[in-house]
């Protein structure tokens, strides 16, 4: 398709990357009664058919070792049931809800059990309702499970598991569109910054327009460290090849499957109509080439069969419909968000590195976002800890949850 061509010269804001995040910053924005500056999101496929949004298990849960995580899930829940409200009531958009079979996570050794109960603490204080089982309580209430290896379990049925991400995104986009944040097809080739090196001053797009910007936001999933090498940045995000199938079982379990987290890292989950989908990744496990979505047909029959095999004896007769390979924004600091302004190039903001769990994070990471670019501070959850700046000072945020 033929680059788009911004309708103006300048813009207050421009959004690296019109994916999950970026078009949940759009949308937030326009959303915002005390901005009504000018927005353009930049984003180089349209389609979106390799970005990291299309390739979700669009699933959300409670179940994160740190507060904050559980808070933004939890905003994220309200938002998504009640998604209409927040759209001004307009009748066009769904009514949504959350599919709630809950993340089953499973231990098999002592030190990943006293995890589990030290992240329940975090997450009841939160106001969640993660429940820890024993292998017999789980066989209770799930038959199905090979449970030998298994010392406890933890899951939470209220408001976690599946949820339309593609509605979310899509009313995001339109609604945006609709308020007046323009949408090109398009790719920011080059960054400019003043003589002082303090601030943004213009994006060249590859169609070869330069845009003058009052703020940038790099929303560039796993491309995130290109487009801050273009600022002098560097950002520690990469692609990391993620791998997922939809089978049919020729016996199909008897009740709604949680999103299971194997202690392997195989992960597998209810899809419907005897149909479910897992993910996993190699043991070694390298940042790929940001166009790279070759199939590793091999892992397949050497680990994940195996292991879905092994867990839940009816998955040993099971056909794969359909499988794909999609991309992690993977933050190889400490696998948590990063986000917000840059100490010294101040009007350059971040929203990168989710690693894996960026689409259920969207709904909050996209309102602080706008909070803190409009107006410079936020006025909902306090989203500094996922700062940038926390990158170069060495302080991880350590996020133990991470699947």
């Amino acid at each position: 398709m033929k680059s788009q061509t911004p309708q103006h010269a300048s813009y207050d804001i421009v959004i690296i990357g019109g994916a999950m995040m970026g078009s949940s910053a759009a949308w937030f924005l326009s959303d915002d009664k005390d901005f009504d500056g000018r927005v353009l999101v930049v984003e180089r496929d349209q389609t979106y058919k390799n970005a990291s949004t299309t390739h979700t298990n669009s699933c959300m849960r409670q179940q994160f070792s740190g507060e904050l995580n559980v808070r933004i899930s939890q905003f994220a829940a309200d938002f998504v049931k009640n998604l209409r409200r927040y759209m001004g009531n307009d009748d066009r958009v769904p009514e949504l809800s959350i599919r709630s079979f809950g993340y089953m996570y499973l231990a098999d050794n002592d030190a990943f059990a006293d995890v589990l109960r030290e992240n329940q603490k975090v997450q009841l204080a939160c106001g969640a309702a993660t429940q820890l089982m024993t292998p017999e309580q789980i066989i209770a209430a799930y038959p199905f499970y090979n449970v030998d290896d298994i010392v406890l379990g933890s899951i939470n049925l209220v408001d976690e598991g599946f949820w339309d991400g593609t509605a979310v995104f899509d009313w995001w986009r339109k609604s945006a569109r609709e308020r007046g944040v323009e949408y090109v097809e398009n790719e920011v080739v080059e960054v400019t910054k003043n003589t002082a090196g303090t601030r943004v001053e213009s994006v060249t797009l590859k169609s070869g327009e330069v845009i003058a910007c009052g703020q940038v936001l790099n929303a560039s999933g796993p491309r995130a460290a290109r487009t801050a090498r273009m600022v002098g940045i560097d950002v520690p995000v990469e692609p990391r090849k993620r791998f997922s199938w939809v089978f049919a079982a020729e016996k199909p379990l008897d009740r709604d499957l949680p999103l299971t987290i194997d202690p392997s890292g195989v992960h597998v989950r209810e899809n419907g109509g005897g149909t479910y989908q897992c993910g996993g990744h190699s043991d070694i496990d390298p940042a790929v080439e940001y166009d790279d979505f070759a199939m590793d047909h091999d892992i397949w029959e050497s680990h994940i069969w195996p292991v879905l095999a092994t867990r839940i004896p009816q998955f040993e007769a099971i056909k794969v419909q359909s499988e794909w390979a999609g991309h992690y924004a993977y933050n190889t600091f400490d696998h948590n968000a990063i986000m917000g302004p840059h100490m010294e190039i101040e009007n350059f903001f971040f929203l990168n590195g989710f690693s894996g769990h960026g689409l259920q994070q969207s709904p909050a990471m996209g309102r602080g976002t706008a909070e803190i670019m409009v107006h410079g501070a936020y006025k909902s959850l306090d989203m500094s800890l996922f700062h940038y700046d926390r990158i170069p000072e060495g302080r991880k945020i350590i996020e133990k949850a991470i699947i």
